[in-house]
């Protein structure tokens, strides 16, 4: 499998069987596809977070619980990714959005990376026209245990948790979007955000590999990642590998789920 993240010039260089995906999504009520209409990588599709990565938000499950893996696998059929297919997905955010698809697609074992730098990364012009791709035949499967987390391994001290969230969500000074502020106990605050420089690219992945030693995680260490709702703690876990660390585990409900429990909240 190919490293979770490649260059722009590793994109020229296979140009076959590689579908570019466009996975732009905003929590400030902007839209992605506008987003994607008004310019996007030559040939690249539009996956949308809402309706292709994630099943419908309810408060037991968190806002971007998993689709059916059928569903997921319907999905990509539709938009024409198959199984021979390389994914590599990109955003305007340093790939925090964007890591969610690359997430699941290589958890059921499928080829896939993020573009560093997103879209900043390509000089050339960009498209409006939709690409036309025709039906594809995409095996899915079921999500990999091994791969998931649930609430009650967030709260285990059998792992190392990770809360990829910026540090004053964290920290619980301020809760724009779920019931209340704080975080599970137990947890280190390892900002997705943060595993990319100014250009929107990975830090080396020494940075990358130091940043996670001091939240704890070490080689053969099992990790947990969680975030707001199961998207941008897949940054974290992409970014886990990119360093050089094992896999480690997606907690899908994240804080979304936790939150509309009675369990305790940890905040500072």
């Amino acid at each position: 499998m190919i490293d979770p993240v490649v260059g722009i010039d590793w994109v020229r260089a296979h140009p076959e069987r590689l579908v570019l995906a466009d996975v732009r999504a905003y929590l400030d009520g902007r839209s992605g596809r506008a987003a994607y209409h008004h310019g996007h990588l030559p040939g690249a599709i539009f996956v949308d977070l809402d309706a292709d990565l994630a099943a419908p938000a309810t408060p037991a499950d968190g806002r971007h619980p998993l689709p059916e893996p059928a569903v997921f696998a319907g999905r990509m059929a539709e938009l024409g990714v198959g199984d021979d297919d390389t994914v590599v997905a990109y955003d305007d955010a340093g790939g925090v959005m964007a890591a969610r698809l690359v997430w699941m697609l290589r958890a059921l074992g499928h080829d896939a990376a993020l573009l560093d730098g997103g879209i900043s990364a390509y000089t050339g012009e960009l498209e409006t026209a939709v690409p036309q791709r025709g039906r594809a035949v995409f095996t899915g499967g079921p999500w990999p245990a091994d791969r998931l987390a649930d609430l009650e391994d967030a709260v285990s001290s059998s792992f190392v948790v990770l809360d990829a969230r910026q540090p004053e969500r964290f920290r619980g000074e301020t809760e724009p979007i779920d019931p209340r502020a704080g975080h599970i106990p137990g947890a280190r605050n390892v900002s997705c955000r943060e595993n990319v420089g100014a250009d929107g690219r990975f830090l080396p992945a020494d940075r990358l590999r130091a940043r996670f030693a001091t939240a704890g995680v070490v080689d053969g260490a099992a990790v947990v990642s969680y975030c707001g709702s199961g998207v941008t703690a897949c940054h974290n876990l992409l970014a886990l590998e990119h360093a050089g660390f094992a896999p480690g585990r997606l907690y899908p409900g994240s804080w979304s789920q936790y939150s509309n429990t009675d369990r305790p909240a940890a905040t500072g």
